[in-house]
This record gives structure tokens, C-alpha cells and sequence, in this order.
């Protein structure tokens, strides 16, 4: 072998090494994969490309010019890749290669590939694992990310990016994966925070770890900036995986259709009784989301965030479709600040990546209360029902109980741009509950009744039987059918299909004013 292609080869081997045995035991001790582990077993075997395999930083302070710190690939594993025979571009941080802290050339390998993505139309995968910045480059480091944030909202609709934590993200770190269209976290070894504990503790006097600050479960549970998580690293990537094949490569190409053999005319017997007699007793609405998609599959999004709204991925009639819902068996399905957030943020990914919505109906309303008032029910309120007017892909609703007053109108009404709005027999549409109307609309009769406990049953039920159906709504052309729940899903993909080729436009405009 001649001298360039040993040295080639030598180059190669040592750029594999990343920070050495010692450091890769260490993370597989904290039950984490090194970085190459999680690229190879994120990707379709054998379709990895690295790119800036040789690159070194460029410090020259506090010792980092000796030879043992020139670590070829500096912290961070770039390249292009293909997952279910589909292209990505991919960066994975290195904690084996000081701590995985971002660097000016560490930054420029991944800028590079953010780049290359925008330029091929393909999604962005960041594998995150990284102590910060790093700081002996000082504000260089900084300004790396910068270049990433700066890059993260230019893509942002164009691409869908994924962000899967898989250790440490802190400081500044934690705004890239922010701006991103998804998080992944692992639980026990991944957390985000702006400061750390130390800080914390001086600052405000409380005591607490990282995982308490930031760590998966509060994350995924309080603060909703995380949309997933799992138990460990390969679970990790293998979500991800599954959550690439709902999606487009990019903002101009559909989504990918995959064959089912699920019939499109199947009927579902039991939806014609999962909605319980009495309209104030709970029922699952992910049983009715399982029951209508290809093979019962469903990706919840948020699962653990506002439980009372139901999101996320799953196929009719081998397309991929966005799922909302209310759920009933939480807080009643009422609208609160965290459930209009969760949605509509939601909603706006798939209008930007061309993913029809699907929303499955039973609302009695926004959550009363001080807190919502003064925590901005309004204005977050509002956010989802600009979410849904602003959306110009395939609209379809279905009603399956309560719709109330405004959430009536902000839940893809026919008013705001529902192109298909179907309803069940049990639906009842109208400004608030029976019992409610009734004693305003009848209180003079109630305020003279003798038996007014007697009067107010009769009153509630005619209410009941003139308003509380969707018979009214059919017949002023707000709901396009009254349908059987078994036949849901024949007629949703019937419609499906009629709105694949949908036109609409939103006006000219630099952007809209989303009430933020």
C-alpha cells in the first residue's frame, strides 16, 4: 500500500476514536451510546456519508495546541444519511471529545449540513449531547451558536427538524432544539436548562438537581417543551425513526403514502356506543382515534402535556394525517391556556409540511377561572383559533358530542374554514349545556314554578330536544352530514380523498400577527 493511502487509512482510524475507549466506557456506563453507536443505529445500514471527518479546532489558548487535543471530527459527527430509504442530514454531539462543547469549527461542521439540508430539501436530525460552549474559545463559541439559531429559523417550515436530547443541554444550547419541530428526551440522562443548579441556588435560594430543573419528565409533563420521551437511547432513535415516516422531506413535496391493507370501508360497531348516556361521563378519545386509522396505529404527540387535548400522527387510508381531539377523559375536554398551545403549535407544523387535520370534536367550552384570566386564556385561546383559520391544507371535523359556545367556532367549524364537518348523532351543538341555558333563558318561569326542581327537568329536556343535536346545525349547512360513528371511517377518507387536491391561499402578506 503506498504511503498517501496508508496515511489515508491511519487518518480514518483515528477519527474514529473520538475521545478514546476510556470516555465511550464511561458513557456506556451512564447507559448511553457514543455518538457513532446512535448515528449507526438511527440510519438505514451502511447509507451513512460523514462529512468534516478531519476537521480540528483552531484554539491555540490554555494549552488546547497540544497534539493530544487536535481530536479529528472536534465533538461533533456530521453527514448525510438515508432513514426508511429517505435522505437526512444528521449532526451527533460527542461528550467523549471535551464534554461535546460547541466550537467555531464544531458550530461550522453543523451549520454545513443545516446548509446542505435547506439547499436538498431534506430534514435536519440533531443528535444533542454537549456540556455548552466551549470556554476556552470564548465568545467565538458563542457566536457559533448564533449561526445555528440563526440557521434553525430559516429552516423552520422549510424542512422538518428533530431534536433528540440524549445528555446535557444547557445555557444558551437549549434554543436550538427550541426552535425546532420536535424534542426527544431521555429520561435519567438528558436535560435542558438555562442555568444550573448552582445558579439557582444562588440566585433564587432553591435547591435543586438537574433533572429536577430540567430533566425529562418536567419537560415533558409541566413546561411542554419536550413532545416525547423514552427510556433509553435506542428507543430514542427508533421513535425517531418512526416519527420521520409520517412526515414530508420538505415543505413542497407531500407527505409519504403508505399502502394499507386495512379496508377503506371498514365499519366500527362499537363507535356506535362508545359515547356514554349521560353527557357528563368520560370516554377515551384515542379508543375512537384507534378504531378509525389504518391498523389502529396512532403517534401521540405531547401525550404527557394538557391531557385534555388529544395530538398527533396516523394514517387514513394510507395517507398521513394530523390528529386532533379533544379528550373527554380529561378535565371534560375544556379548552385551558396548555391545551390552545399544544394545539395549536400542532396544527401549524402540519400546515407547514402539508399533513391534513383531522379533528375529533367534544368540547364544553374554555376552563373558567382567575388563573386562566390572568394567565392569558385569551390571548392563548386565540393562538389556536389562528392556527386553524390560517391553515390551507385538508380540513376535516368530526363531532362526536359537546360543542359549546366559542370553542364550537374554534374547533375547525365550518365558519373558520372546515371543508368537510361531519357529526354524529349524539352531538350536541349549541351555546352552552341544557341545564345551563335553561335557567337563563327560563328563569321567570322557573322563579314562579311551584316545583321548580320539576320545571327545570322539563325545561332542560326541551332544550335538549331543540337544540342539543345537530340537527339545527345540519340544517343551516354548518355540518356537511349527520353520520353513523361506525361509518366514520369510510366517510372520512372518502373525504380525504376528495380534498387531496386542494387549493387555498392564505392573502399576500410578509406574515401574520399571531397574538404570541
Amino acid at each position: 500500500m503506498s504511503d498517501p493511502m496508508q496515511r489515508l487509512e491511519a487518518m480514518r482510524a483515528k477519527a474514529l476514536e473520538g475521545g478514546g475507549e476510556a470516555r465511550i466506557a464511561k458513557q456506556h456506563e451512564k447507559g448511553k451510546l457514543s455518538a457513532r453507536e446512535r448515528v449507526e443505529l438511527l440510519v438505514d445500514p451502511g447509507s451513512f456519508v460523514e462529512i468534516d471527518r478531519f476537521v480540528a479546532h483552531r484554539c491555540r489558548d490554555f494549552g488546547m495546541d497540544a497534539e493530544q487535543n487536535l481530536i479529528l471530527g472536534d465533538g461533533v459527527i456530521v453527514g448525510s444519511a438515508k432513514v426508511g430509504g429517505r435522505p437526512i442530514y444528521l449532526f451527533s454531539q460527542d461528550f467523549t471529545v471535551f464534554g461535546g462543547s460547541l466550537s467555531e469549527t464544531n458550530a461550522a461542521k453543523i451549520c454545513k449540513i443545516m446548509d446542505l439540508a435547506m439547499k436538498m430539501g431534506v430534514p435536519v436530525i440533531g443528535l444533542n449531547d454537549s456540556g455548552g460552549a466551549r470556554i476556552q474559545e470564548g465568545v467565538v463559541s458563542l457566536g457559533g451558536y448564533a449561526d445555528i439559531f440563526w440557521r434553525n429559523t430559516r429552516a423552520s417550515g422549510v424542512v422538518p427538524q428533530i431534536s433528540a436530547l440524549m445528555g446535557p443541554c444547557a445555557g444558551g444550547a437549549v434554543y436550538s432544539p427550541a426552535i425546532t419541530d420536535f424534542i426527544i428526551m431521555v429520561e435519567g440522562t438528558s436535560f435542558m436548562h438555562i442555568t444550573g443548579p448552582d445558579v439557582v441556588k444562588t440566585v433564587t435560594h432553591e435547591d435543586c438537581t438537574s433533572e429536577e430543573l430540567g430533566g425529562a419528565q418536567v419537560h415533558s409533563d409541566k413546561s411542554g417543551v419536550a413532545q416525547f420521551t423514552t427510556p433509553d437511547d435506542a428507543s430514542c432513535l427508533l421513535l425517531l425513526r418512526e416519527l420521520l415516516s409520517y412526515l414530508p422531506l420538505n415543505n413542497m413535496e407531500e407527505p409519504p403514502y403508505v399502502a394499507t391493507s386495512d379496508p377503506a370501508d371498514r365499519r366500527e360497531a362499537a363507535l356506535n356506543s362508545i359515547i356514554p348516556e349521560q353527557s357528563n361521563q368520560p370516554y377515551d378519545m384515542r379508543e375512537v382515534v384507534g378504531m378509525i386509522m389504518d391498523d389502529g396505529k396512532f403517534l401521540e404527540v405531547h401525550s404527557r402535556y394538557a391531557k385534555n387535548m388529544v395530538v398527533g400522527f396516523a394514517r387514513l387510508g394510507g395517507r398521513p394525517v394530523g390528529v386532533i381531539g379533544n379528550q373527554p377523559a380529561h378535565l371534560a375536554g375544556v379548552l385551558d391556556i396548555k391545551a390552545s398551545l399544544k394545539g395549536a403549535r400542532f396544527i401549524r407544523f402540519c400546515d407547514a409540511f402539508n399533513i391534513p387535520l383531522i379533528t375529533f370534536e367534544d368540547v364544553p367550552g374554555f376552563l373558567p377561572g382567575i388563573d386562566q384570566e390572568h394567565g392569558g386564556i385569551i390571548a392563548h385561546g386565540a393562538k389556536l383559533l389562528y392556527a386553524y383559520c390560517e391553515a390551507t391544507v385538508p380540513k376535516l371535523t368530526v363531532i362526536t358530542r359537546k360543542a359549546y359556545g366559542g370553542a364550537y367556532d374554534v374547533m375547525s367549524s365550518k365558519h373558520i374554514g372546515g371543508d368537510v364537518n361531519l357529526a354524529w348523532p349524539t352531538a350536541e351543538i349549541a351555546v352552552m349545556g341544557a341545564e345551563g341555558a335553561a335557567k337563563i333563558v327560563f328563569r321567570k318561569e322557573l322563579a314562579a314554578a311551584a316545583d321548580q326542581e320539576k320545571e327545570l327537568a322539563r325545561l332542560v329536556k326541551d332544550y335538549e330536544e331543540r337544540f342539543s343535536n345537530p340537527y339545527l346545525a345540519a340544517e343551516r349547512g354548518y355540518v356537511d352530514d349527520v353520520i353513523e360513528p361506525s361509518a366514520t371511517r369510510m366517510e372520512l377518507i372518502r373525504a380525504l380523498e376528495l380534498c387531496s387536491r386542494k387549493r387555498d391561499r392564505n392573502p399576500p402578506r410578509k406574515h401574520g400577527n399571531i397574538p404570541l
